[in-house]
């Protein structure tokens, strides 16, 4: 099969994770992939390819030639609940650089990369889900590459591990990952958007859920006596620095980001996720969360605000600076396919930042997609294609 094949079957097995489950992986459809692409590893001969209890899929394509290193390539299963539903890929066989309108009426304009992947094939959604790119395009370009090294006539390589995570979108991509059986002294997560990405920094992150307690009563009769939970929930956020928001930040800049609110007046809850690169900035912002709630809780009394605060992945450029050969390998990779690699910090986070932490440096490579997590996602074959080279050339060259 090609990439492109790949790809196109992938998509459409549903496999958007959940982060109200409590199973790994938290819905059926990954489990579904995971088997999938099992029964594909050993078809092309990949002898120890297994799915284990948690949902994560394993493999080992074996040396050849005299190399000694041994690289991981890793990519997730699950996509984004951004825009739930199952995906209906459409194809652009040669695309025009022009606003492109999808079944539903969703019109992709307006992106300043539109005109440069003029006469390329594009993929798109007919507008009803996301395409699922992130992170299909990365499981797709690392099984093409393993079809291509288990030819006869392979050119000599490392050996490769293989690794496809379930619920990664929820942040649990890596809490089951088998480091020690996974066997590579090094890997690369395939998850990055245009091509030509190589990431190894991100987010430190946090989760920060609070929970407000009040008092209801008649508003006729409330003075003094009424504490409205949804107002005092108002109050705790309106003393978060106004535009430190992912909305007015870009680059290096961290944020406070309010995912969800829910209330009324006896009960009220926000949901919030904390970001910065800097560390120091970073403990400063979980310290102004817990100000806050201290400040609250002074105010209207122990207990009205209850919070919950947990780390969720550190940013691995201090696990990964160490072995900047492999940031060096990847960049030597791209050039060599005619890619100019670009380097910047995430801004977000990767299976790779907890996977760095537990032992296995992971920096981050493009799987040449654009929009993730909407319905406006789109990837072209060309840069899955060339992706495909771009690993075999990191693996030739280990």
């Amino acid at each position: 099969m090609t990439v492109k094949e790949r790809f196109l079957k992938y998509v459409q097995i549903e496999t958007t994770s959940d982060e109200s489950s409590p199973t790994c992986p938290s819905t059926p459809g990954q489990l579904t992939l995971a088997h999938v692409l099992v029964d594909e590893m050993k078809a092309l001969g990949i002898a120890d390819a297994r799915v284990d209890e948690f949902g994560y899929v394993y493999g080992t394509i074996p040396a050849k030639g005299s190399q000694t290193a041994k690289v991981g390539l890793i990519a997730h299963m699950d996509t984004s609940d951004g825009v739930k539903g199952p995906t209906h890929p459409q194809v652009i066989p040669d695309y025009d650089g022009k606003a492109i309108t999808l079944k539903n009426g969703v019109v992709i304009d307006g992106f300043d990369f539109l005109p440069s992947l003029a006469g390329q094939e594009l993929i798109v959604t007919d507008g009803e889900s996301v395409l699922g790119a992130d992170d299909k395009a990365g499981v797709a370009e690392i099984m093409a590459l393993a079809e291509r090294l288990m030819q006869p006539d392979a050119p000599d390589h490392c050996t490769v591990c293989l690794a496809f995570t379930p619920d990664e979108e929820i942040g649990r991509g890596a809490d089951h990952f088998d480091v020690p059986g996974f066997g590579a002294d090094y890997g690369y997560t395939v998850d990055g958007g245009a091509l030509g990405e190589l990431e190894y920094e991100n987010f430190n992150a946090a989760g920060c859920k609070l929970t407000f307690h009040g008092v209801n009563i008649h508003p006729g009769s409330a003075k003094n006596q009424m504490k409205n939970a949804t107002l005092i929930a108002m109050e705790w956020a309106s003393m978060l620095p106004a535009h430190e928001t992912p909305a007015h930040t870009e680059g290096y800049e961290g944020f406070y980001h309010l995912c969800s609110m829910q209330g009324d007046e006896e009960n009220a809850s926000l949901i919030y996720i904390i970001r910065d690169h800097d560390a120091t900035k970073f403990a400063a912002r979980k310290a102004t969360v817990q100000r806050i709630t201290d400040y609250i809780n002074a105010k209207y009394g122990e207990g009205t605000v209850e919070l919950a605060l947990r780390d969720s992945y550190r940013n691995m450029k201090e696990k990964v600076e160490p072995h900047m050969y492999i940031i060096d390998k990847a960049r030597d990779a791209f050039l060599s396919c005619g890619v100019t690699p670009v380097t910047t910090p995430i801004r977000g986070g990767t299976d790779g930042a907890t996977l760095s932490f537990m032992g296995l440096p992971c920096p981050n490579l493009s799987t040449g997609g654009y929009n993730f997590h909407g319905r406006k996602e789109l990837i072209t074959v060309q840069a899955m294609e060339t992706m495909v080279n771009v690993l075999e050339s990191i693996v030739r060259g280990a």
